[in-house]
């Protein structure tokens, strides 16, 4: 999956359909920057790896369950 069709404020949701957070400015990485203020990243800044992007329509739709998400990034699930 390419950042490609992944634009800044777009909503980024978790597998089991929670939403964790928001797309911030888009660098040329392999990684989905979120904004500080997302649902679930709190105050730190959180990435999200391109290869757990599964689909990208008005959202872009992770692989990932929100769980797994939190537990990546080392906070409670």
């Amino acid at each position: 999956m390419a950042i490609n069709g992944i634009s800044e404020h777009m909503t980024v949701v978790a597998s089991d359909g929670v939403p964790i957070g928001t797309v911030d400015v888009l660098d040329a990485t392999d990684r989905i920057p979120l904004a500080r203020e997302g649902l679930a990243s709190g105050s730190k800044a959180h990435r999200i790896p391109i290869e757990w992007v599964e689909y990208v329509d008005t959202e872009v739709h992770l692989s990932k369950s929100s769980r797994d998400v939190l537990k990546h990034w080392g906070q409670a699930a």
